[in-house]
């Protein structure tokens, strides 16, 4: 139309645009940039930068270029706005730069979880701290709660809520707190000092500090390794064979092995969370668990929240009864359900058809619960032959959950990705004679690698149907942004859990099932489109890795990628696509690679530079190598990076050269760069990793099963 306007781009500013769109703009923008470097531009952005939408809720943990100074001037602008503190995790600060803290008189909500506290700093924060009613800190060695003021003790008391991360036998400040509403405890406390002697959990009998949650509506804990840690843990739970809180509806407790301590209250507790009827979450370890106790927990509730881990035989079966017959008065409620090792026998034990998850079960299982966001399935089977042939009464796994279509976050065995062993073994058992003979070589079990433009339809790929059930998956979960496909083998050499999964978990290669899966299942998984983290691990069917490279160029979003014992074990295979599949990741922010051979040299490394928004890197090879200088200029290069973790096979004096390069030319532009390059084979070892910040070891230097849970219910 003639009549019409037309605006040429260089005709709008930014001052043509509302305060409205402007306010959504900027709150993208870092906080210290909002009030340091946005502010200053105009009035009315400082006006704008000032709205306290922009500063009620402050969260500085990713912040990793902030010194001490800047985090002062932060919260000095802060000050009279700042409703929601969070400083979890920046564990350089200085304790002067905590201290200011105090100027925020408005906060209600303060996250200190990594920061450097002792109980006299801690008492003067909170007592200059009037609104205060959540708090959360780490109660490291020496924290005395006999040093907090009176008036620390009083704000203390009227805490809603409180998280506590333990890093030594303590009630940190439990005691204090008559009015918790929502009590999180996270449990990390060696079994022995650094100097070799045992840790005693003997807490003083004069205490009269014992806990006794009278308003406490939610109780979770979580545990590292270690018999000291569940021995405290018990001593939290005494008071609940007592007397177990009226409002009690969430109550989450993980216990890392196979064999937990016993809690004979446990039962009990069961049994009381399920007479009102306002379960919300329920999360007990597998020596608690019993068959009636549990179906008495379920039983006409309708929780959001489920874990079952590990759970025996006898137990697992109320949990499938409870939700797909009715117990549970309402399964479309479910949003996260852990059945991790959920029948699981150790190899010790041997194992049988009904250790493997049934079609039946998981098919009426979708469909009961039908708005599912996150589902574990990890240290569970499942064997299920020519998927596409099946009929509608059985269908394949990842058809039934394709019925999930607000899946977010899932963890599945390799072995449910196979469309069977059969025509793999076959190939195998007919060459055998030949290969006894001499005349022919006997072909690995696995699959062939996948080629680009090899596709037959997009429903399928040119070695047969062995991916369709990846295709349905991802046409059904659309708004899938985690995945986790981990074989049933696999071990990793720095695991979260040592040596508890050892015990536990089964040799490599015993599921022939697993080993099926290979370069085109990799390929495939680049339906999912919106995937932002992904974990491979224990796949020992890939070829040349040149899945992995087709998957990264359609799902251009990955931020976070783990890889661990991919293929073969005793020579890296798939090192120039793992190098073609770096170059193409431009959003990733997380990088961990596990590989026995893994040989840093240049060319990973400039390949690895073309991640250029990685903050995070962890590379752990127990018989590779690395350049130096290669990886000193990628630091160089990559100027996000604050996180770069190294445990190879390299000797001691090359490792602490390569450290102390990159701190004393880095540490002064990145306060937060985390620097540890270490020999694998160090006996030290245990004492080095205890030293990284615990935040970073639960982020990707330790392996565990870790997106297909949200952030309240542990994994383990």
């Amino acid at each position: 139309d003639a009549n019409c306007v037309r605006l040429s781009s260089s005709s709008v500013g930014m001052s043509n645009l509302s305060d409205e769109i402007l306010l959504c703009i900027l709150r993208h923008v870092p906080v210290c940039d909002l009030l340091t470097n946005v502010a200053p531009v105009c009035q009315r952005l400082q006006t704008l930068c000032r709205d306290k939408s922009l500063l009620a809720h402050v969260c500085l943990t990713e912040e990793y270029t902030m010194d001490d100074q800047t985090v002062r001037h932060t919260l000095r602008q802060l000050s009279n706005h700042v409703q929601s503190l969070s400083l979890s995790g920046v564990y350089w600060l200085n304790s002067s730069a905590v201290d200011s803290v105090g100027r925020c008189k408005a906060v209600t909500r303060l996250d200190l979880s990594g920061c450097r506290m002792t109980a006299s700093r801690l008492s003067r924060l909170v007592a200059s701290l009037p609104l205060l009613r959540s708090l959360a800190f780490d109660v490291q060695p020496g924290f005395d709660a006999g040093k907090l003021a009176g008036e620390a003790v009083d704000r203390l008391s009227r805490l809603a809520e409180l998280r506590q991360t333990l890093l030594t036998p303590s009630y940190g400040v439990v005691p204090c707190c008559a009015q918790l509403r929502k009590l999180t405890l996270q449990f990390d406390i060696s079994d022995v000092t650094r100097e070799g002697t045992g840790v005693s959990c003997h807490l003083m009998v004069g205490q009269s500090s014992v806990p006794h949650y009278e308003r406490l509506e939610e109780f979770s804990a979580r545990l590292a390794p270690g018999e000291v840690n569940q021995t405290l843990l018990l001593l939290y739970l005494a008071v609940f064979s007592v007397h177990v809180p009226e409002r009690l509806r969430v109550f989450l407790v993980s216990v890392p092995g196979p064999n937990p301590a016993r809690w004979p209250t446990a039962p009990s507790l069961a049994q009381s969370l399920g007479l009102r009827g306002d379960l919300e979450a329920l999360q007990f370890p597998r020596s608690w668990l019993d068959s009636s106790s549990l179906k008495q927990a379920l039983e006409g509730t309708s929780p959001k929240h489920l874990s079952f881990s590990r759970c025996p035989s006898a137990p697992s079966e109320n949990v499938f009864r409870s939700l797909l017959e009715g117990g549970v008065r309402d399964a479309s409620r479910l949003l996260s359900l852990n059945l991790s090792g959920i029948n699981h026998a150790p190899y010790s034990e041997g194992r049988g058809a009904e250790d493997q998850l049934l079609p039946a079960n998981m098919s009426r299982l979708a469909s009961c619960c039908v708005n599912l966001r996150h589902l574990n399935l990890m240290n569970t089977h499942y064997h299920h032959e020519h998927a596409a042939a099946l009929p509608p009464a059985t269908p394949h796994l990842c058809a039934s959950l394709a019925k999930l279509r607000h899946l977010r976050s899932l963890t599945l065995p390799a072995c449910a990705l196979s469309d069977g062993m059969q025509s793999h073994l076959c190939a195998a058992q007919n060459s055998s004679s030949l290969l006894l003979r001499g005349l022919k070589k006997l072909p690995r079990v696995g699959v062939q690698n996948y080629k680009v433009g090899t596709e037959t339809g997009t429903q399928g790929w040119s070695v047969g149907d062995s991916t369709l059930g990846i295709s349905h998956l991802a046409a059904g979960c659309l708004s899938m942004e985690a995945l986790e496909l981990i074989g049933p083998g696999f071990v990793s050499a720095l695991p979260r859990l040592e040596p508890c999964t050892r015990a536990s978990v089964e040799p490599r290669g015993m599921c022939a099932w697993a080993r099926g899966v290979g370069d085109a299942h990799l390929a495939a998984l680049g339906g999912f489109r919106r995937l932002r983290r992904l974990t491979l691990a224990g796949l020992p069917g890939v070829l040349r890795g040149t899945g992995l490279a087709h998957l990264v160029t359609r799902c251009k979003d990955l931020q976070m990628l783990s890889l661990a014992n991919i293929g073969t074990l005793k020579i890296m295979n798939y090192n120039a696509s793992l190098l073609e599949a770096l170059r193409n990741c431009s959003q990733l922010r997380e990088l961990r690679l596990e590989q026995p051979y893994l040989n840093a040299n240049s060319s990973f490394f400039d390949a690895l530079s073309c991640c250029s928004r990685l903050q995070r890197f962890c590379l752990i090879s127990r018989n590779g190598s690395f350049e130096g200088a290669a990886a000193e200029s990628f630091v160089e290069r990559c100027g996000r990076l604050v996180m770069c973790h190294m445990f190879t096979g390299g000797t001691l004096v090359a490792c602490r050269n390569l450290q102390k390069t990159l701190l004393d030319r880095f540490s002064s532009e990145r306060p937060g760069l985390s620097a540890v390059i270490y020999p694998i084979q160090q006996e030290d070892l245990p004492s080095v990793i205890r030293d990284i910040p615990l935040t970073l070891l639960d982020g990707i230097t330790l392996f565990q099963s870790h997106v297909a849970q949200p952030p309240h219910l542990s994994p383990w």
